[in-house]
């Protein structure tokens, strides 16, 4: 089990430009998005490896509702969020972000 949750700064981001992309769509639907992401995050900590690699040593999950995926890495004392994704961006631009 990951001991830390480690978010960088353009995950942190990433989470926040949706959040309020969602919350000026309909009031609380941001909330709804960031429960969600929070889920996803407590099932990665119990289960790091559960979720399949997408490159490298990172791995993808897909966040239940909402059309985004956590690219993320197992540390051996943390998990790092790479990115909050959507699902519709070229995932040509994490790649390259990522290196």
């Amino acid at each position: 089990m990951a001991e830390r949750i480690i978010f960088t700064e353009e995950a942190d981001d990433e989470l926040a430009e949706a959040y309020d992309w969602y919350e000026t769509r309909e009031p609380g639907l941001g909330e709804d998005f960031i429960r969600c992401v929070d889920a996803c995050v407590e099932g990665l900590r119990r289960h790091p490896m559960m979720y399949p690699v997408a490159f490298g040593s990172v791995h993808r999950a897909l966040i239940r509702r909402f059309p985004f995926e956590l690219f993320y890495e197992p540390l051996p004392d943390a998990l790092k969020i790479h990115a909050v994704f959507h699902c519709s961006r070229n995932p040509k631009l994490l790649r390259k972000r990522l290196r």
